[in-house]
């Protein structure tokens, strides 16, 4: 990108996508994994997109008027995303999270201009751990400030600007990067904006790639298992919720799950053997990319998310 731009809004998206051969290389398996950088967005994280793409698509259908404040429950990422285009675009933007989820998170937050309210657990709640529950007390306070404001729900896990951002953009980079050169896609769910819209737009290019829900383990209510561990620690999706409405009839070729304990080990090797400093949720994407590839899809080449940025998560275990 060589041309002078307009704002921060305009870099989001277009991020590199980088083989992660010493990786696969010493854990022993046969295949390539691809993994695009989303924690270089402005925000650290693939949920720029989504943000810009619900602010857009709010702007034009006329959901949003000029100067409406924006509210939104958010784990953190989405959160900062909107923060930043609402803070580019004029938006009043409050940001409603758990107390479970890591503290730099709401300082970023903050630091971007957004007003941050954060919601008790529920009793017996640890920090860094949020169940559903844990969620739902933020979706109760997140709906009364609504209302109470006047505001605009962002509500990424309805609005369709969410999965609209990664079917115009992520899915279409992956594919124009790889010169359609591309067998598998996995990805961590949390809202399911970004599998809805990758794989829609990779399967229309080729229905034959093969596209998986990555869930925690014990915590895989999208594969319909029962939910043991609902306090697992990769923040940002697994809130034991089984039914997504992006999800609906949209083609799942396979459900894959992840300990936490094995996120963190591959988010440690990406750092040392790759550079790259990903959260908990880029860990458990090449862990089950590696799955993959010591399996069903042995030899293939898989394209992984680097959802968000190890910075977000100094405070927790996931660096100790």
């Amino acid at each position: 990108m060589s041309r002078v731009l307009n704002s921060v809004v305009e870099v989001i998206g277009e991020t590199p996508l980088v083989r992660l051969d010493r990786l696969t290389k010493s854990q022993g398996v046969d295949g390539t994994v691809l993994a695009k950088l989303d924690y270089l967005n402005p925000g650290f994280s693939k949920k720029d997109r989504a943000a810009l793409g619900v602010i857009e698509e709010a702007e034009r259908t006329g959901m949003l008027s000029p100067g409406q404040t924006v509210v939104e429950l958010t784990s953190g990422n989405m959160g900062t995303g909107l923060a930043i285009v609402c803070g580019v675009k004029g938006y009043p933007f409050v940001a409603v999270m758990s107390k479970g989820n890591s503290e730099e998170r709401a300082r970023m937050m903050r630091a971007l201009g957004a007003e941050v309210v954060l919601v008790d657990q529920l009793p017996g709640g640890m920090p860094g751990y949020v169940s559903g529950g844990d969620l739902e007390l933020v979706n109760q306070e997140a709906q009364r400030i609504t209302e109470a404001r006047g505001a605009f729900r962002a509500d990424q896990f309805h609005r369709d600007g969410n999965w609209l951002s990664h079917y115009r953009t992520t899915g279409p980079e992956l594919w124009n990067a790889t010169a359609g050169v591309i067998d598998g896609f996995v990805d961590f769910v949390g809202s399911g904006g970004t599998y809805v819209g990758v794989s829609l737009a990779l399967k229309e290019r080729n229905p034959a790639i093969r596209c998986y829900v990555v869930e925690p383990e014990g915590a895989a209510a999208l594969a319909r298992q029962p939910v043991t561990a609902a306090d697992h620690p990769i923040q940002g999706g697994g809130y034991a919720m089984g039914d997504l409405k992006f999800l609906e009839g949209v083609v799942v070729d396979g459900y894959l799950q992840v300990s936490g304990a094995d996120a963190k080990q591959v988010a440690h090797l990406l750092a040392k053997q790759e550079g790259i400093f990903g959260g908990f949720s880029s860990g458990a994407n090449v862990a089950a990319a590696l799955q993959l590839l010591a399996g069903e899809m042995r030899g293939k080449t898989i394209a992984v998310m680097i959802c968000d940025s190890g910075l977000k998560y100094l405070s927790t275990d996931l660096w100790t």
